[in-house]
């Protein structure tokens, strides 16, 4: 069989899976570059540790802005469908993560389904990390521009469309704030002269930095991280792998006996 034919046999499960491996090496890789770096600094000047370790975290500017509508300590979390729905379902993706687009691309029908049912809560927490790994902008920019969209009550039908259309990880497309500004056209109504001034002005760039920096100081090192009421269940929930059924079956599983979230018109039933 060809490289091409197997290539094409690969599920778009197993890339996910590849991706997400290929990013956590890439964590543990950077995990050693720093700590050679401090040690290194400790036996030159014993005094400039903090400064190594904190120039890798995000500095937030301060005072923050949120976008509308945000939730949670300092209002970093970004919601999705109703909140009152008796599983939550926790998201850390960084625009630029091919695991996150992946996973986006395989699931988000099926998580918007069990929103729009009123069986599930997204919160979101949109992470800008790559482009201190890879350099760029389109992490931060792409973040900044979901934020936007959020102020305009589009965030999921622009989250979608992002991901849909998300570029190599290397190539960062999403730096290139015309390209952000573009996609928001294939979203109704979203397309307009206060987007566009969010999106250009880089109106939450304070609100992103103190996003990354929230999930540095988290015990999760790579991306997606997805919880379901807290556990872990990317890319497994015990000894199941993730998929698109099983995370139906085990929304539903949690839901047993409790009633459902109260659907309204920015979460239609389908």
């Amino acid at each position: 069989m060809s490289e091409k034919n197997r290539e094409g046999k690969r599920t778009a499960r197993e890339r996910m899976l590849e991706e997400r491996a290929a990013e956590e090496a890439r964590s543990k890789r950077k995990k050693k570059l720093i700590i050679g770096g401090v040690v290194l600094a400790v036996i030159a000047a014993g005094v400039i540790t903090g400064v190594v370790v904190q120039n890798q975290r995000s500095k937030p500017d301060t005072p923050v802005a949120h976008p509308a509508g945000t939730i949670g300590d300092k209002n970093l979390v970004i919601p999705d469908g109703p909140a009152n729905a008796p599983s939550v379902l926790t998201v850390y993706e960084d625009p630029r993560c091919p695991a996150c687009g992946t996973f986006e691309r395989e699931f988000s029908s099926t998580v918007n389904q069990l929103e729009n049912q009123g069986k599930l809560y997204g919160n979101y927490h949109i992470v800008s990390f790559i482009d201190r790994s890879l350099g760029g902008k389109g992490s931060k920019y792409g973040a900044n521009a979901l934020a936007c969209a959020q102020d305009a009550g589009k965030f999921r039908e622009y989250h979608d469309v992002m991901y849909k259309n998300q570029p190599e990880e290397t190539s960062d497309s999403f730096g290139d704030k015309s390209t952000l500004i573009d996609l928001a056209k294939q979203v109704p109504g979203l397309d307009s002269p206060t987007f566009e001034s969010c999106v250009n002005d880089n109106k939450y760039a304070g609100w992103v930095s103190a996003v990354q920096q929230d999930f540095d100081k988290s015990s999760y090192k790579s991306t997606p991280t997805i919880l379901l009421n807290g556990t872990p269940i990317y890319p497994k929930n015990g000894e199941e792998q993730i998929s698109p059924e099983n995370l139906a079956k085990w929304v539903d599983a949690a839901n047993a006996g409790k009633p459902l979230g109260t659907v309204t018109s920015a979460t239609p039933a389908p």
